[in-house]
């Protein structure tokens, strides 16, 4: 059920900072260039490492709760930047 339920959170907040990164690129400039940059496959990458070097876990569930936790404090550290 708690996985269930940060995997739900996961995706209100990932849609927050969506809406967020699109406004901040929208206005253009600096600001949005940066951006642009910033949105590379950085929480992709350390997830791999983490997978390939058995730092998710032995079993599916909690490789599963170890990857969304991994996801919401990269989402909720770019919520919190974007200035949600």
């Amino acid at each position: 059920m708690r996985l269930g339920m940060n995997a739900w959170a996961l995706g209100l907040e990932s849609s927050a900072v969506i809406g967020l990164r699109r406004l901040k690129i929208a206005a253009g400039g600096a600001e949005a260039e940066a951006e642009t940059r910033r949105m590379e496959m950085d929480a992709v990458l350390a997830l791999q490492k983490m997978a390939f070097t058995g730092g998710l876990g032995a079993t599916p569930q909690r490789a599963a709760a170890r990857t969304v936790a991994h996801y919401r404090r990269k989402v909720r550290a770019n919520h919190r930047r974007l200035g949600g």
